[in-house]
């Protein structure tokens, strides 16, 4: 959460009394329940103007950054940063929702509300399966939240200690959560910036390791029940992009072809490859005390302008599923949408891949989100030459698809979505660049930001074989470009002012596309 910017639109009056107690919900049942049918509990307000139909977004008010991602007892359990009276950034709690498949999406009250330590900033979840905090009982296991507690009256002050870390738990799977009477467990070291805990369970030691963003670098803290913590090491003064404040990091281990390497995210503001906020990553080894890594290139897990704060659900045994906030803190206070603002990225499997020498992190949409394609239609042996009216074969009614193909040979190609009133977005890719591209100028409503239209956002071509694979989901005002089984990622916004229906594929040289798949994404708030 970048806070400097946002100081003149609080008051003290966001800072709620103490409260220690349990946070208190509506049918406190002891395991949260779904509908039998995952959209049941859908309203009318899931339809308006620029509304995303298969991603997660609050139904009204604020949201930013993902927090406390925990899979558990077969629900996935998405906390985020929200300000549930205002649609702008101000007092901030953490939402919740809940999915039985990563797809669809049930909002529950807010599970932590803020205290008198401050707001309830970003943060993490894990299941304590052997009960190390001892806030388990009666046989239940408890999830433990780490998260920052932001003091804005200290921050109003000028005092260096305004984020401190503090922790909360529930014993009914994640309904209800009591805050630690102790709070905060991890006091402010004496830096300004301190907050985003990301807590995982490091088997070979058996202990806790929490990875914290400290101003321009990560600290690793390390404890053997959630509750007492140790400095183990620093990361990073050296290392990446150093263009604005770190924030939200996560560290993971994946594997390619049998061999494990460590994948540090850390999220910077501003910074970016395309401006403002971006979420870069580094590949090394973690000895449960030092991470350490050879690298000196600046990696990003997507190098579009809409995806930020990006972390991973815990507890989901060899799934890595990653999720970042489809926007950007150079406009996300502005875009045009109402009673809302934001939504997350649909959710991803990371996985390691190798190019050449080196390591790089692939993101694609996880397996789950195949169950919203309906209507496939398959073309084959389609030839473009000049251009080809994708729309004239296809159902694009709804202006909400996934397209899938492969281009055989290098070659420039464009995809134009476009409307009867001139209004069009262009994904694409340029051969003499390498880069992979959207052009989001003509995309509608524009002006509420002067670097939103910016010409051309671009990606780096990171696969090196010759063969090209896209696919490409559109939903009401976002496309997500993963190329070449995801190792380039390119995330956007954008608000046409009417549906972008036409399809049109694009080339300078012919191409011929051997098989091409287009489908409907089905609503996840419609029966």
């Amino acid at each position: 959460m970048i806070i400097r910017i946002f100081i003149l639109i609080l008051s003290a009056a966001v800072i709620a009394s103490c409260d220690n107690s349990v946070q208190q919900r509506p049918s406190p049942e002891t395991n949260i329940q779904l509908s039998a049918s995952p959209n049941s509990q859908a309203q009318p307000e899931y339809s308006e103007l620029y509304r995303p139909q298969f991603h997660f977004t609050p139904k009204a008010m604020w949201m930013n950054d993902p927090n406390g991602m925990v899979y558990y007892d077969g629900v996935y359990h998405l906390f985020f940063q929200q300000n549930p009276t205002e649609s702008t950034w101000g007092d901030i709690h953490w939402g919740h929702a809940v999915s039985k498949d990563l797809v669809h999406w049930e909002q529950q009250p807010p599970a932590l509300t803020p205290d008198n330590l401050g707001l309830i900033f970003s943060g993490s979840a894990v299941v304590d399966a052997n009960n190390t905090s001892g806030f388990g009982a009666d046989g239940k296991i408890p999830l433990v939240a780490l998260y920052t507690s932001h003091s804005m009256e200290k921050e109003q002050q000028g005092a260096t200690d305004v984020e401190n870390q503090s922790l909360a738990f529930s014993l009914d799977n994640g309904v209800t959560w009591t805050k630690y009477q102790n709070n905060p467990v991890l006091k402010n070291p004496g830096t300004r910036d301190f907050r985003d805990p990301k807590v995982s369970w490091y088997e070979p030691a058996k202990k806790w390791i929490a990875v914290l963003a400290v101003g321009d670098h990560v600290e690793f803290y390390s404890s053997p029940n959630l509750k007492d913590w140790t400095k183990e090491s620093e990361f990073g003064k050296t290392s990446g992009s150093h263009g604005g404040v770190w924030e939200c990091p996560d560290l993971v281990e994946l594997d390619s072809n049998g061999q494990k390497k460590w994948v540090l995210f850390v999220s910077i503001n501003p910074g970016a490859p395309n401006g403002g906020s971006a979420t870069q990553y580094f590949v090394g080894d973690f000895d449960g005390k030092n991470f350490q890594t050879s690298e000196t290139e600046t990696k990003w897990i997507d190098y579009g302008t809409d995806n930020y704060a990006g972390v991973t659900w815990s507890n989901t045994a060899n799934r890595r599923i990653f999720l970042g906030w489809m926007s950007n803190w150079n406009y996300a206070r502005d875009v045009p949408t109402s009673p809302w603002r934001s939504a997350m990225t649909v959710p991803r499997e990371l996985s390691l891949k190798m190019v050449g020498s080196k390591y790089f992190v692939a993101a694609e949409p996880v397996a789950e989100m195949g169950k919203l394609s309906v209507n496939p239609s398959v073309l084959e042996n389609l030839k473009v030459a000049g251009g080809y009216h994708l729309s004239e074969k296809v159902d694009n009614s709804s202006g909400r698809f996934r397209l899938k193909f492969t281009v055989p040979q290098i070659a420039d190609w464009s995809i134009i979505l476009s409307n009867s009133v001139g209004e069009q977005i262009i994904v694409g890719y340029d051969q003499a660049s390498n880069n992979y591209y959207l052009d989001r100028s003509k995309s509608g409503k524009t002006d509420f930001e002067n670097s939103f239209a910016r010409a051309a956002i671009k990606a780096p071509r990171i696969a090196a074989q010759n063969s090209m694979k896209v696919d490409l989901l559109v939903d009401s005002a976002s496309l997500e470009l993963f190329a070449d089984d995801g190792l380039t990622a390119l995330t956007g916004i954008f608000f046409p002012t009417q549906t972008l229906r036409s399809i049109e594929i694009k080339s300078s040289s012919e191409i011929v596309i051997p098989k091409l798949e287009f489908s409907h994404v089905e609503s996840i708030w419609k029966k």
